[in-house]
């Protein structure tokens, strides 16, 4: 089965590190991304742009970000293939990023079984 491991960072928390603490960080996602694929279960991987560059489309209106009630943002994710739940869970534990930020482990499903 697959599953995604999505980074759900504080909004604005980038900004509170120093450019060596960032690359830091990006570089201990870097090596976790690395790891995955090296057990052949790294389907996909993206660091995501924060909301000052998003664009949402609510009931046929175009907002631009930042927004203004956004306390969270996704900030990137993980797509893992040939796992169980477990396995998926695990490798959450194993992320950087479970240590700054919350990292949803989500089965990919259709939203109607027939």
């Amino acid at each position: 089965m697959s599953y995604l491991l999505l980074i759900i960072e504080p909004v604005g928390q980038r900004a509170t590190r120093s450019e060596a603490e960032g690359r830091e960080a990006y570089a201990q996602m870097q090596r976790f991304g690395e790891a995955i694929a090296a057990e052949g279960h790294l389907e996909a991987v993206q660091s995501l742009a924060s909301l000052n560059q998003a664009t949402r489309v609510q009931q046929g209106r175009v907002l631009d970000g930042p927004f203004a009630e956004a306390k969270e943002m996704v900030g990137g994710f993980f797509l893992l293939k040939n796992v169980t739940r477990e396995q998926a869970v695990a490798w959450a534990q194993r992320c950087p990023a479970a240590q700054w930020a919350t990292v949803e482990v989500r089965p990919l499903a259709p939203c109607f079984e027939d």
